[in-house]
């Protein structure tokens, strides 16, 4: 059952104005379904929310890296801020279980669909920043998309951070395999193996072969690490 209550406790955050944040929760699809006007969607909260979170976000990264280049700043918070990282990010919070969607697109999968939650959990910020202002929006996503942000980087920068591991190992060769797919057409996860030198030292699922490389990639990371670490003692 829909519970505006229940995931507004989860935020941390009560709304004065609950349309807000019942709009932001609305996909087309629903909105087309139950005849409501287009704009009660949240396409356009998603549009204001991508925006404030791309203040907020540089904002960190400029005060929390004073000596990072440009360049970096800018490829470290598109790894912060891409689809699959804020999918995730909407997941920690189960925001996907709140999602009004039409019934097409419940049948094929929308709910799992990183495109969506992701898009939502950008709708949810544009809401918070029109219900409660810049302050409120921006406790969220410190709370939500900020946090623990080593590991999220990593993990969603796995298979370059990788590589760049690999090159300074002149005798070790990289390579990914798909190694199998189970589930409906629709909602298909792909199986890869990240393999040293033709050995499997990793293995990830995901929606998406990209997706199941970097959780390989992620796996085989922190092998060699504890390796490198045992090495040292």
């Amino acid at each position: 059952m829909f519970n505006l209550e229940e995931l507004e406790k989860k935020i941390g955050y009560f709304f004065q104005d609950k349309k807000l944040l019942k709009q932001a929760l609305t996909h087309s699809s629903f909105a087309n379904e139950q005849r409501i006007n287009r704009l009660g969607s949240y396409e356009r909260l998603e549009f204001l929310g991508d925006a404030v979170l791309e203040l907020v976000s540089s904002d960190f990264l400029f005060h929390e890296n004073p000596d990072m280049p440009e360049g970096r700043l800018t490829r470290l918070r598109a790894s912060m801020v891409c689809e699959p990282a804020l999918a995730c990010c909407a997941r920690d919070l189960e925001l996907d279980r709140y999602i009004l969607l039409g019934k097409g697109e419940e049948g094929t999968g929308g709910r799992k669909r990183d495109s969506i939650v992701s898009d939502v959990m950008e709708a949810v910020i544009g809401a918070l920043y029109l219900d409660g202002g810049f302050q409120t929006a921006s406790r969220f996503i410190h709370r939500f998309v900020l946090s623990d942000l080593e590991n999220k980087i990593l993990f969603y920068d796995s298979k370059s951070v990788l590589q760049e591991m690999i090159q300074t190992m002149p005798d070790m060769e990289l390579s990914y395999a798909l190694v199998g797919e189970e589930g409906p057409e629709h909602d298909k996860q792909f199986l890869v193996e990240a393999r040293l030198n033709g050995k499997t030292a990793g293995s990830g699922k995901g929606h998406s072969k990209k997706a199941a490389e970097q959780q390989a990639a992620y796996q085989v990371i922190l092998s060699l690490r504890r390796k490198n670490e045992k090495d040292r003692t």
